[in-house]
């Protein structure tokens, strides 16, 4: 470990590993219907016109990201490839999708988005928790 990290409190790591744990968790969960082509991803990158490559090029960049973001030399990384990722979906939430999806008369209620919004949040956490990390930067913050 780096004399930095060594320096770092109990409740720094707890808050680092909770806010990494909860953004890969989401970030992970997703894969399956990405990855197994599940009706609410076809509809929302047929929607997006990015049917089928969007899918998995999200599910892929969002499968790097949440393992990064675990890893205790790479979480940084992570944290920078999830928020560029979720960004995207926030994105095209407000202006494609909308906040409450619809799909085959079912609405998911704004869980999409709002799952979305905790993943930024949560990276954006991890991001400035461990920001004297960021390569080039880093030191200077």
């Amino acid at each position: 470990m780096s004399e930095q990290s060594q320096s770092h409190s109990l409740v720094f790591w707890i808050s680092s590993y909770f806010f990494r744990l909860l953004a890969a968790v989401i970030l992970l969960q997703t894969l399956y219907f990405k990855f197994t082509g599940a009706a609410e991803s076809v509809y929302i990158f047929t929607k997006l016109g990015a049917e089928p490559w969007g899918r998995y090029l999200s599910g892929t960049m969002e499968l790097i990201a949440g393992i990064l973001i675990l890893m205790p030399k790479k979480g940084v990384y992570g944290s920078i490839l999830s928020l560029g990722v979720i960004s995207g979906a926030i994105a095209a939430h407000l202006t494609v999708l909308g906040v409450v999806l619809v799909i085959n008369g079912k609405s998911d209620h704004g869980s999409l988005f709002a799952l979305a919004v905790t993943v930024f949040v949560s990276s954006l956490i991890v991001l400035i928790l461990h920001r004297k990390e960021i390569p080039v930067i880093g030191k200077h913050l």
